[in-house]
């Protein structure tokens, strides 16, 4: 039985397409683990994105300071929504900085998951190669079922 379910967020509307995915699957008196990894990028992002974009580097400090404590507001809104409409099962919530695909990976193997719901963006082609594929990742190297949505769903 599924009782554990992972759903990594990244703020956006697309990663909480996956929300609807875990309620349908997990069983009263299971629990969604969500999570949020801030990434901290080795290089400048102006690197990785077309010119004319704003870019900008944040110390860890500032990512401490700053985008945690709103990363783990957003996840709290959340978690609360999720026990509004369900209030038969838990929720935890998890802000860490580092390396989405390999914290996401971790998570699964310390907190035993079940199955992991999260969304694609679905890249391809030099982005997939720049940005490379979270997903993909987590599939690779994790133990559970991993369902993944895509970014065109109905």
């Amino acid at each position: 039985m599924l009782k554990n379910i992972l759903v990594p967020l990244d703020g956006s509307e697309l990663s909480e397409k996956a929300l609807k995915y875990a309620q349908a699957i997990v069983p009263d008196g299971g629990r969604i683990h969500l999570l949020s990894v801030v990434d901290t990028p080795e290089y400048p992002t102006s690197i990785y994105y077309p010119a004319g974009l704003p870019s900008f580097e944040l110390a860890y400090s500032e990512l401490q300071r700053d985008v945690l404590p709103q990363t783990q507001e957003y996840l709290g809104r959340v978690a609360e929504h999720l026990q509004q409409s369900n209030a038969n099962i838990n929720v935890t919530v998890k802000v860490t900085i580092g390396e989405p695909a390999a914290t996401i990976i971790d998570y699964v193997r310390d907190f035993e998951i079940d199955a992991v719901v999260m969304s694609t963006h679905g890249r391809s082609g030099i982005s997939r190669w720049l940005f490379g594929s979270v997903a993909q990742k987590v599939l690779s190297a994790v133990k559970c079922p991993v369902f993944v949505i895509p970014a065109k769903t109905s």
